[in-house]
Parts: structure tokens; sequence; C-alpha cells
């Protein structure tokens, strides 16, 4: 299983910064890898991925969703992981973005990337292309501000 953390500071208001994180289908243009996403509904996404010449398809479900501060999923069959992003104010136009992930790699390529860090990589890259997307636009594509409540385990 691979526990990724990784930390980005954008130079744009943190309201910028997670309007942007939350138009999931522009994921493709700063996450390698990511095919496609299509947002099914308000809390559901549909993945295509192709990584390592493995391609996989899967859902994910938005679990929490705060504005200006946090977004958490996890995946709904398919490919095992789950997440969060969260969102700092430390100055009017500085924001810091942290990515905390986990996977579980299916399969010999996949477990062998996991060994050698390439998960790691992979996510610090993504961090930073996010960086430089949302910086040299200055402004978000779209926002979904509403609030997701997490569900308790009865629900």
């Amino acid at each position: 299983m691979s526990d990724v953390i990784e930390t980005v500071e954008v130079a744009v208001p943190v309201r910028t910064a997670y309007n942007q994180w939350t138009q999931f289908e522009e994921f493709p243009r700063f996450m390698e890898g990511v095919e496609t996403i299509t947002q099914v509904s308000d809390t559901l996404t549909h993945w295509k991925i192709k990584i390592g010449g493995v391609e996989r398809e899967f859902d994910a479900e938005i679990t929490e969703q705060h504005p200006d501060e946090r977004v958490a999923w996890h995946s709904v069959g398919g490919t095992d992981h789950a997440g969060v992003v969260t969102f700092h104010r430390l100055a009017d136009d500085l924001t810091r973005v942290t990515l905390q992930l986990d996977t579980t790699p299916e399969g010999l390529v996949e477990n062998l990337g996991d060994k050698l860090g390439l998960v790691k990589h992979r996510a610090k890259g993504d961090m930073k292309r996010f960086k430089e997307y949302i910086e040299s636009r200055g402004v978000e594509t779209g926002a979904y501000r509403d609030d997701v409540q997490k569900s308790s385990p009865t629900d």
C-alpha cells in the first residue's frame, strides 16, 4: 500500500485554489496518466487512467467536501484508493494545498512501481503541475461550492 503526502504552495487565494480543484474534468490538464474524468453527479466521478501501459476505469465518491477547506474521496469498485486534499490560507494570495493519498497497487507492474516510489513521484509532479496550471490562469475554470458532510458508518 502506498501512503503519499505532497504539499505545494500556490500563489492564488484559497478560494481560487479550492474552486479549481473541484473541477474534476480538468484534472487531465495537470495529472499525468489521467485520460478522462466524467462528473456523474455532485458526489460521483468516473475516471479513466493509463499508467505504465495499464488502463483502469473506476468511480470515485466524494465523501466529504467543505468549501475552501477540504475534499475527501474513496474509490467505488476498480482501483482501491482514497484521499483528501486540504487548503490552507497562508496570505491573501498564497494557499498551501496538501494531498494525502492511500492506494493499493494491483498486479505486477503496479506493485513494482509502488516499490520504486513511482506513486509518490507522480503525486509530486501532479501537484507541481497543478501549481503551474492555476498560477498561469490566475482564475479558476469553474467552482462547486456545496458542502458534503462526512457520512457516518451507519448511513
